[in-house]
């Protein structure tokens, strides 16, 4: 990712890939399939979505990588399918406790998980 303020930021998959609106609310919440609590990935309970923290160079640039059987592209299971959905960069880090989005602030970014 390019273009984001030097720091931590958190990233999310939330429910649509719909990035139409300038603050990124028409993506809308986080995607829950399961209907747990928001929290840390891998962690007792948490969003399917709740991907975590990643950091911002001094130039803005970031990249996370993740590795999951949780989740799959164009399978049509309604738990794991991200096809559709869209991820979204926050303007400040994922606490993990807050309910239901961890206090992570603004959203920044925006892209849709599309094929």
């Amino acid at each position: 990712m390019t273009g984001l303020t030097p720091g931590v930021h958190a990233i999310h998959i939330h429910e649509k890939a719909d990035c139409s609106s300038a603050d990124g609310s028409s993506a809308g919440g986080h995607w829950n399939p399961t209907f747990k609590k928001h929290g840390k990935w891998g962690v007792a309970e948490y969003h399917k979505g709740d991907i975590g923290n990643f950091t911002a160079d001094a130039k803005g640039n970031g990249t996370i990588t993740l590795t999951t059987d949780e989740w799959c592209i164009g399978c049509g299971d309604a738990n794991k399918d991200i096809l559709g959905k869209g991820l979204i960069v926050h303007q400040g880090t994922d606490d993990f406790t807050t309910q239901p989005t961890g206090n992570a602030g603004g959203r920044v970014a925006c892209a849709g998980i599309i094929k």
